[in-house]
């Protein structure tokens, strides 16, 4: 199985816990997983995802690799993301998001659907 991963945002903290919630009491689950944290860092975003890969059924070290590559390879946008949580200030979280390749897909596929105009 492959993931993504990207750096979706900052949010307030209360926000975030709300989506979650609603996320949770969805019955139709998209597959991708949304993960806050108050450092913009690698280690808070492994913490983060913990407990993802049991919940979901997913591979940890193939999830923890993607986030590990995701921040090797992209440290400008990080520093923007690092820069935008310090701007927020201490009642905000940065918001990544870890998903499956497919469940990407059919995410993206159903922002399209719901945004066509008949």
């Amino acid at each position: 199985m492959k993931y993504s991963f990207n750096i979706v945002g900052v949010s307030p903290v209360l926000s975030f816990f709300n989506h979650q919630i609603e996320s949770q009491n969805e019955k139709s689950y998209s597959g991708a997983e949304y993960v806050g944290a108050y450092r913009c860092t690698l280690d808070a975003f492994l913490d983060s995802i913990k407990g993802v890969p049991r919940k979901r059924g997913w591979e940890l070290d193939k999830a923890v690799d993607t986030v590990v590559q995701f921040w090797l390879q992209h440290g400008s946008q990080i520093q923007h993301w690092q820069q935008r949580l310090d701007d927020a200030g201490d009642a905000n979280i940065v918001v990544g998001r870890l998903a499956t390749l497919h469940a990407l897909r059919s995410e993206f596929e159903s922002l399209f659907n719901t945004t066509e105009h008949p």
